[in-house]
């Protein structure tokens, strides 16, 4: 074997990254000294532009009829909806999250987006605006990055969790930018029956190539060069080492396990991508809860929400899939015992025009609907404005007649919505203030949406 292959294969075994130089096991250590109790926040990034507009619908007669008007054969029947109190309710296919409304663990949080400064249509000209708007991409790093500039480098979950001594952000999706920091990137971990060790690549007749890979690891070297990456292959070996065995069970027949119940043995409507990632963050939370791990931050991924055609079809189909496995994991943390100390949150890249195209689809817009989850959330209403559903009117972007689509202008931002995750997280105002300093320039830096 070349040298440089061999290099390349030690460096894809069991995710061995400079993201695990700070390693997973040591870190479980320092969080216990550092944070009392645990806390895990769980990123759910929807890429593509999730349609709010159809996620999360007004019920009462007048904006329902303004909403049905514009939206004609997109429009959800008004029957059909997942009632959240008198005024919103729930596409039909996020059914599974009604409970979690009627417990108070979920909350809906309009209108949030990608801002440098507090908006109003009439300052589009005069104020500062983020990047590249409506581009898939851009939306994605201004969402993960929190600010203005597609330029940034670091995540905004990354920099929160540095800030709580938080070690890596622990991705189970893609994770963008959203976990890194200016110490690491996210450790990407693998799913449920995967190995994440070196033996799923040094196993069998390639031991030597593992023996040969821990020697490397744990020589001692004069050179700094040759120090760092000992360090970061020593860490990352046991790291998987530790968490291997974790993520590598599976729902076993006839299981009594606590989270394969809550996940219906991964069969039927949690045989999905979304639900098997989110079944490994949940075990992960109870392998850190009950190893002294004070937080952790994960992230998960759902692709697809880039309607631009026969959403009709394709969109129900994908709220589905949330909707099963969001509530599944919600019940997974109720059954451990952690529901409290677990909060999700919904990312996209923007939302979708409020009219339809000619393909019986939606096109790029700006602000969005976000769903956020957990036993500490103040659920059961509604948080942020939602907008005037006018076209052309004192939300939408579009001045013009041809670009009165409905784009709106978010009445948060993104620095917003994440200092109230950091607050419940345990961060200080400095903290906050150093991981989202763009938030300096918002009156408001809790939008409410989770308990005291």
């Amino acid at each position: 074997m070349k040298r440089r292959d061999f290099l390349r294969s030690a460096a894809h075994a069991g995710g061995l990254s400079a993201a695990a130089s700070i390693g997973l096991l040591g870190s479980l250590q320092a969080q216990a000294q550092s944070a009392p109790g645990y806390k895990a926040l769980v990123c759910v990034f929807l890429y593509g532009g999730n349609d709010g507009l159809n996620t999360i619908i007004p019920r009462d007669a007048t904006r329902y009829a303004q909403y049905a008007a514009v939206r004609a054969k997109l429009a959800v029947a008004q029957s059909s909806l997942v009632a959240l109190g008198s005024d919103y309710g729930l596409h039909p296919s996020l059914a599974p999250l009604g409970p979690l409304w009627a417990a108070g663990a979920l909350a809906p949080v309009f209108n949030v987006g990608p801002l440098a400064v507090p908006l109003t249509k009439a300052d589009l000209k005069t104020k500062t605006l983020p990047d590249n708007l409506f581009s898939h991409s851009d939306q994605q790093t201004l969402w993960e990055c929190a600010g203005r500039s597609v330029l940034a480098r670091t995540g905004w979950g990354g920099r929160l969790a540095a800030q709580a001594g938080v070690r890596p952000v622990l991705a189970l999706g893609s994770a963008g930018r959203f976990g890194s920091s200016d110490t690491g990137a996210a450790l990407a971990l693998p799913g449920p029956g995967d190995d994440f060790s070196p033996s799923g690549w040094f196993g069998g007749p390639n031991a030597s190539r593992r023996a040969a890979l821990e020697t490397m690891a744990r020589a001692n070297y004069s050179n700094r060069l040759m120090q760092a990456y000992g360090s970061i292959q020593k860490s990352a070996l046991d790291t998987s080492a530790t968490l291997g065995p974790v993520l590598k069970t599976t729902p076993a027949s006839g299981s009594t396990d606590a989270i394969d119940i809550a996940f219906g043995n991964l069969s039927g409507a949690t045989d999905t991508p979304l639900a098997k990632q989110l079944y490994q963050v949940a075990k992960l939370i109870r392998y850190g809860a009950t190893n002294g791990s004070g937080r952790q931050v994960f992230v998960v991924a759902q692709g697809g929400y880039d309607t631009h055609a026969d959403q009709l079809t394709r969109h129900p189909k994908l709220l589905a899939e949330l909707g099963a496995a969001l509530a599944a994991f919600y019940d997974a943390t109720v059954r451990i015992g952690q529901a409290s100390a677990v909060t999700s949150f919904t990312m996209s890249d923007f939302g979708r025009t409020f009219l339809p195209n000619a393909s019986s689809g939606t096109d790029h817009a700006w602000g969005n609907h976000h769903l956020v989850i957990g036993g500490a959330v103040a659920g059961g209403k509604t948080y942020g404005r939602y907008p005037d559903l006018v076209l052309g009117g004192t939300d939408d972007v579009g001045v013009e007649s041809w670009e009165r689509q409905g784009r709106w202008i978010p009445a948060s931002s993104v620095e917003q919505y994440a200092a109230t995750l950091a607050r419940w997280f345990g961060l200080s105002a400095a903290q906050i203030a150093a991981a989202l300093p763009g938030l300096a320039n918002f009156p408001l830096n809790d939008l409410g949406f989770i308990k005291p």
